[in-house]
């Protein structure tokens, strides 16, 4: 394993919260590419493609009905017959975007899956991320992928850890959110309770778009304010149910027939709400300081319609995505696109190895070459697939928003830039510094090449992060979260047929290091050569025993430069 300049990428110091760009990069951004074709707009049809696309994310804390919802989204979608349920992850009918064996074992997704579903004539692209605060990092290079997300609450519990965690990385990017209440079919927080919980642990506004009528075994439904309708609740509701009963106002005496005395509570709710609550922005709704919120029961289907419907008006189409040089319009003609995952054996019987791009300008078509350029190479793109969970089919041509899966021989990684001529890098996919950490051990060791391969391809997905000691040969895993531990024995084990497992080593801290002095950074890592070591792209990386041990480095050679993030390569 070479070690790589650590100049050569963008990082996040301790000391520095904006990020360090190589000087190459910032040479290049005051330089016109002579080559780059004239950034004119592309033909009518792609225009109309790409405003056909919504490109989002879902994202919540664990349990709060993330799965369910993705899968109902794809069954109001039409792209499945049926749907499983969490409650039966464990039983033959596995949930749809949970083809990890030990996501099946466990009722957890631990890696983000891409969905495509057409509806209502929009090309809706959903990317299912990880629920697990263990695996937090996949789920924030999701994000970087998507043009808006659909923030999944619990009514019961509100605000919890890792949705404020998600949020965070959202209002970075100022990501438009909606948000879907869920599980109204239990007893759980009063409606208003539950905005001003989002609005104070959160800071972005709520304003209702669907209000629900009642909650636990009194949930009799949910009423649409912008389009006046009663979407009657019952277990199972399907879509072939229709769009629910047309009330023209609420003092239609149809109200009052269907709901009994909960009509005239419902009418106290909304004479409330709509004194107390902004309208609906969609200014303030795109630069993600208001939340439109749908009320509803996943599990059940129910309140589901009324948000995809609200959603494919609402969400964005594709848009400017910044490079390290400029921003890249979605209406340039030429092709551009990056990678944000790369996952392995999707398809145990062929061990394959997919990158999934995301398209940023111009169209792809089946056969056209591009320059990759980490390598600095062109390469042919010839076997492009668009997803359904585990399911797969080839594509002749996608547009940008899409998401599409390239067959990888291991030389494609996160991060990397595909572009028909200009030499782009696309910006702000993290890496960040692990938290916990073990050592590996290998039982057999015959398997050291396949252990070695395995580490290395899993380390490129960003399952986990490898690092190689200066002064011996163990292999050291570092995670955000020890859940992530047990997953990579897991998938060595079936993927690789490689028998290990892992201990507890005494390190709880890494940093990756630069310096500008050549001569500074050779004489650290002389004097420091116990705490050295090199990751899986080559960095050269710190690492102790604690924050405290830390700062005394961090005093003792100010030169040195302590990186908390990186972006990939």
């Amino acid at each position: 394993m070479e070690t790589m300049n650590p100049d050569s990428a963008t990082l996040n110091s301790d000391a520095d919260s904006e990020p360090l760009i190589h000087p190459t990069d910032s040479e290049q951004s005051s330089q016109t590419f002579e080559s780059t074709p004239k950034k004119t707009r592309s033909d009518v049809r792609t225009l109309r493609e790409i405003g056909r696309r919504r490109t989002f994310a879902i994202i919540s804390h664990p349990d709060a009905g993330k799965t369910t919802l993705t899968e109902k989204l794809l069954l109001f979608g039409g792209a499945i017959k049926q749907a499983g349920a969490v409650k039966s992850r464990k039983t033959e009918r596995k949930a749809t975007s949970d083809f990890l064996s030990i996501e099946q074992e466990r009722g957890i997704s631990v890696s983000s899956s891409v969905m495509k579903f057409n509806y209502k004539g929009y090309e809706v692209n959903l990317l299912d991320t990880p629920g697990h605060k263990d695996f937090s990092e996949d789920t924030y290079r999701v994000l970087t992928a998507v043009d808006c997300a659909v923030m999944i609450i619990d009514s019961a519990k509100g605000v919890e850890p890792q949705t404020r965690k998600l949020m965070e990385v959202c209002r970075m990017r100022n990501t438009p959110i909606i948000t879907f209440i869920n599980k109204l079919d239990r007893e759980g927080m009063d409606p208003l309770s539950l905005f001003e919980d989002v609005e104070d642990k959160l800071q972005i506004e709520c304003t209702p778009i669907t209000w629900p009528i009642g909650m636990g075994k009194r949930f009799k439904g949910v009423y649409h304010l912008q389009k006046h309708s009663l979407g009657l609740f019952a277990p199972g509701y399907s879509p072939k149910d229709g769009d629910g009963i047309l009330i023209n106002d609420l003092d239609d005496p149809l109200l009052d027939k269907s709901l009994g005395k909960q009509a005239e509570e419902l009418r106290d709710d909304i004479e409330l709400i709509e004194g107390a609550s902004d309208p609906f922005n969609m200014e303030e709704y795109l630069k993600g300081s208001q939340t439109p919120v749908f009320f509803g029961s996943a599990i059940n289907n129910f309140g589901v319609r009324e948000m995809l419907d609200s959603f494919v008006e609402m969400a964005p189409p594709p848009g400017i995505r910044k490079a390290s040089t400029r921003d890249v319009a979605p209406d340039e003609p030429a092709f551009t696109g990056f990678t944000f995952k790369i996952q392995a054996n999707m398809d145990p019987a062929h061990r394959d190895r997919i990158a999934f791009f995301r398209i940023c300008s111009g169209k792809f078509t089946r056969g056209m070459k591009v320059r990759h350029h980490r390598i600095n190479k062109d390469v042919i793109l010839s076997n492009a697939t668009i997803f359904m969970a585990q399911e797969r089919s080839n594509i002749d041509e996608a547009y940008p928003g899409d998401i599409i899966g390239i067959h990888n021989h291991g030389t494609i990684k996160i991060g990397d830039t595909f572009t028909e001529k200009e030499p782009l890098k696309f910006l702000g996919i993290p890496s960040f510094a692990p938290e916990h950490f073990r050592r590996v051990l290998l039982k057999n060791p015959m398997k050291t090449k396949a252990l070695q391969k395995g580490l290395l391809q899993l380390a490129e997905e960003g399952t986990i992060q490898v690092f190689r000691p200066k002064i011996n040969n163990d292999y050291i895993l570092g995670a955000v979260g020890v859940l992530q531990f047990d997953v990579t024995m897991a998938r060595l084990a079936a993927e690789y047929n490689v028998d290990a497992a892992h201990e507890p080593v005494d390190l709880s801290v890494a940093r990756w290091i630069t310096c500008e002095n050549e001569a500074k950074l050779k004489e650290f890592i002389r004097k420091n050569e116990a705490s050295i070591a090199i990751d899986s792209e080559g960095w050269i990386t710190f690492l102790t025993t604690s924050e405290y041990q830390l700062g005394f480095a961090i005093e003792a050679w100010p030169d040195i430069k302590f990186h908390k993030t990186r972006e990939y390569n």
